[in-house]
């Protein structure tokens, strides 16, 4: 398989650290080879949480040489738009959870909030495909990493990856009511 890269960002607590597993756990399943890597920061604080994963036989290391992302992954706008400036190339593509977690620059109006249209005039300036996920109604706000993957799945994103070997890696990760939510979630917008 040719190198497929993946770039995932989002703020601590929103959940890049499951969706970047199950993604690798996944690939890990399909039989392709993958390597990931994960930068925290201070999640804990509400800091900028990255996953990189590069799957591929030509794989040597996880991390993706700025602007050759073929995939970002973002769970807050202002997330989106910055990865798809730094980490994403031309005539590729950006999903990300259609909301806003403010930084500090925002709260202090010493900038402004990053609006739908300022990514997709970003995007469309670059080719780059663009889909924002959003879910009214969630249970947890957690759970918008598993809107978000369910329509990585239903759009086919990522290569060589299918259904049952993302419900596999769900399985490995999450048990009793936890996996059980979750895969409702996942499920309800498959059929979307």
């Amino acid at each position: 398989m040719k190198v497929f890269s993946i770039y995932l960002t989002g703020v601590g607590g929103q959940g890049i650290g499951l969706i970047g597993e199950i993604i690798l756990r996944a690939s890990d399943h399909s039989g392709h080879t993958v390597k990931s890597v994960d930068t925290h920061g201070l999640a804990q604080r509400g800091g900028i949480v990255v996953t990189q994963i590069r799957i591929g036989d030509d794989v040597f290391s996880p991390l993706i040489p700025a602007g050759q992302a073929d995939l970002v992954v973002s769970l807050e706008r202002h997330e989106a738009l910055r990865a798809a400036g730094t980490a994403l190339k031309d005539n590729g593509c950006l999903i990300y959870y259609n909301t806003v977690w403010q930084p500090l620059s925002v709260r202090l109006n010493e900038t402004a909030e990053v609006v739908e249209s300022d990514i997709l005039d970003f995007c469309r300036a670059r080719g780059i495909q663009v889909m924002p996920v959003f879910h009214a109604g969630l249970k947890d706000v957690r759970m918008q990493n598993m809107a978000v993957l369910s329509e990585i799945h239903r759009h086919q994103l990522i290569p060589g990856i299918n259904l049952e070997h993302i419900q596999a890696a769900m399985a490995d990760l999450m048990s009793g009511t936890m996996l059980e939510e979750n895969r409702r979630l996942f499920d309800k917008r498959l059929t979307a």
